[in-house]
């Protein structure tokens, strides 16, 4: 019988905490800076964008522990049992100095109004712990999240190139203290599930995945929440009560990836960040998408399962993954099955996904040797920012230059991720040419009938969608030209 504890526990800078009255919906920052009255963190958009809240999360992996740069505003208090979270005001140096990371920020001029500078010291401070070094494209990279209206950004740049010079990793007075907090940290997760709280108000913390299988199936109207990029704007943006709440994302056995020779398995609890590596080695034509997925607080709490279980027509992941012919496997209780993961979207809003039944996996196929494979995602801004649409494109040419399959999936186009089926058989049994490419186009009228929003216009992506088509076989006979910005 699992036991059952009943606090939320957790290491807040040096502090231990624990807590029996927690609603569903408290924000990390709403608590720092409320009950706590830590006011470095700020909120600048409420909804993990402009990275002015960010704060390190850590967990135990393996025998130690990983740090992750998060937006405390979309992150709520309930999934914080057994971490370790580090603000702003316990960052420190040497004899009492500015840490090296703060010191390169004021000695380059890395902040004006100051608003957004304590989420860009953070920031920066989880990449000097795992690159003190880093190129600029890694401190760019590092950087997607946070958003600064005075700096031009250049300053923070250099300080960012500059900060190793002020002090190493091994020199940090914290990591003393986080060696002797891994004890600590492993005593808290003790294998007991978290139960507080009642009706709308109840927080679970499952002790394991078949906990949560068994805690789910008797719950079925709780809402399971892992990375809360998508839930925590249901509370901050949409004042939607939430609860009650089953907090998923310490679940280990959701963090698995299995490979073999000729697929790769992630568990739904795979964030982005965790996936990169094995999918772009897998798939390099994804690594130009995964690296445009939002910033790099919310890659590190957003899910794969996520993505996927939630349905949106706009999630980047379903079109490249349904284009793969990505199979889903979902669970209740200890019943699984499996599913093609295109037959999962049912209409806007709708899974197919029973009372009680999660997204426990999806599994890749590996691309066929001779197969070409390319995802395109469209958005008004470059960086950080939600797709007007995705496309994902998979082709094999025989060797007589003729299409013998073809998958296009897009996101964007319909109330679904959706298949391109029209399209497809037009280009099948064609000879691949910009001829029969063309000749093609014209059936994504037949396979879609988008809509105008905010993002774009029907008419857009409609043609846009006919261009990527060309794009993708112009890229595939070698006749495409990629605009990159080169980053020395």
């Amino acid at each position: 019988m699992t036991a059952v504890s009943g606090a939320i526990r957790f290491i807040l800078n040096g502090e231990a905490i624990s807590l029996t009255d927690v609603p569903p919906d408290l924000t990390l920052l709403d608590w720092l800076r409320l009950e706590r009255r830590l006011r470095g963190s700020k909120e600048g958009c409420a909804e993990g964008d402009c990275g002015a809240c960010t704060v390190l999360v850590g967990r135990l992996m393996d025998d130690e522990i990983i740090y992750d740069s998060v937006t405390a505003c979309i992150r709520f208090v309930g999934s914080l049992h057994g971490t370790h979270v580090v603000t702003i005001e316990h960052l420190r140096g040497e004899n009492g100095n500015l840490h090296p990371v703060q010191q390169a920020m004021v000695d380059h001029h890395g902040s004006q109004c100051g608003f957004c500078t304590p989420g860009f010291v953070m920031s920066l401070y989880g990449l000097w712990m795992r690159n003190p070094d880093p190129s600029q494209a890694a401190i760019e990279k590092a950087l997607q999240g946070n958003l600064c209206r005075c700096t031009g950004y250049a300053p923070i740049i250099r300080a960012a190139q500059a900060m190793s010079s002020y002090g190493l990793p091994q020199g940090d007075p914290l990591l003393a203290e986080r060696i002797a907090l891994k004890a600590q940290i492993k005593a808290l997760n003790d294998g007991s599930r978290v139960e507080i709280g009642e009706g709308e108000n109840r927080i679970i913390v499952p002790a394991s995945l078949d906990d949560f299988a068994a805690v789910y199936e008797s719950n079925p109207e709780a809402t399971i929440v892992a990375g809360s990029t998508d839930v925590g704007l249901w509370v901050t943006k949409f004042m939607r009560r939430i609860g009650p709440v089953i907090f998923i994302g310490h679940l280990q056995e959701l963090k698995r990836i299995a490979e073999n020779a000729s697929e790769i398995r992630f568990y739904a609890g795979v964030s982005y960040s965790e996936a990169m590596p094995t999918l772009t080695a897998a798939f390099p034509a994804m690594a130009e998408l995964w690296d445009r997925i939002a910033g790099e607080q919310v890659r590190n709490m957003g899910t794969i399962g996520g993505n996927i279980a939630n349905g949106s027509p706009i999630g980047d992941t379903p079109p490249p993954f349904i284009a793969l012919g990505a199979k889903l496997h979902l669970r209740r209780g200890e019943h699984r099955r499996e599913i093609k993961l295109e037959d999962y979207f049912l209409a806007y809003g709708k899974q197919d996904r029973q009372p009680g039944e999660f997204v426990e996996s999806v599994t890749i196929p590996l691309l066929p040797a001779g197969e070409r494979f390319a995802v395109y995602k469209l958005s008004k801004r470059r960086e950080e920012d939600i797709s007007a649409l995705c496309g994902a494109f998979r082709v094999f040419i025989n060797d007589a230059g003729v299409v013998g399959m073809a998958r296009i999936a897009f996101g964007g186009m319909a109330a679904t991720p959706k298949r391109a089926k029209a399209v497809e058989a037009a280009l099948v049994g064609q000879p691949w040419t910009l001829e029969s490419v063309e000749a093609a186009m014209s059936a994504f009228a037949t396979d879609y009938q988008p809509i105008s929003d905010m993002r774009a216009s029907a008419d857009y992506r409609l043609l846009s969608a006919q261009n990527l088509l060309k794009r993708f076989f112009l890229e595939s006979t070698g006749q495409g030209q990629r605009l990159r910005r080169e980053v020395a």
